[in-house]
């Protein structure tokens, strides 16, 4: 009888991480809020909001360095759209469509925006805890994982 209560405790105990990480990833919303991101020893923060069309946005507003070696605010020089070139950094969007997929229940059918690169990949996004929301960027099934850090 000891036995089948510690088996029972420990089957209880490896599920409850998953019952919470579902919890999280099964409500369209819960992605809204703020983050902190750390990419590589460079920290910024992201807020998603939920725009008029029902899919999600994440903008950048707060970056560790937001000044170049003048003293002159960062600029998002690398962006492919010349028109976004004159956009400061800390006010960058990263992500835009983002949808709730609730079958899948993640969030992805969109692409996400790397300033420091310049270029856009396809995103997936889901909670693999109440504050730790993993990423995936991928072009041609090859990809990155990042994890930001959810503040408010």
């Amino acid at each position: 009888m000891r036995t089948f209560i510690i088996t029972l405790f420990c089957a209880m105990a490896m599920t409850l991480p998953t019952f919470a990480q579902s919890t999280l990833n099964n409500k369209a919303d819960n992605i809204i809020g703020e983050y902190l991101t750390d990419r590589g020893g460079s920290k910024s923060k992201v807020r998603v909001t939920k725009s008029a069309d029902g899919t999600y946005k994440a903008q950048l507003f707060w970056v560790e360095n937001p000044n170049d070696a003048n003293g002159n605010k960062r600029k998002d020089v690398k962006n492919p759209d010349k028109k976004l070139r004159n956009v400061d950094i800390d006010k960058v969007v990263i992500i835009e469509g983002l949808k709730y997929l609730k079958g899948d229940k993640v969030w992805g059918d969109t692409k996400i925006y790397d300033p420091s690169r310049g270029f856009r990949v396809n995103v997936t996004a889901e909670f693999v805890s109440a504050d730790k929301l993993k990423l995936r960027g991928t072009v041609f099934g090859v990809g990155t994982t990042i994890y930001w850090q959810k503040i408010k």
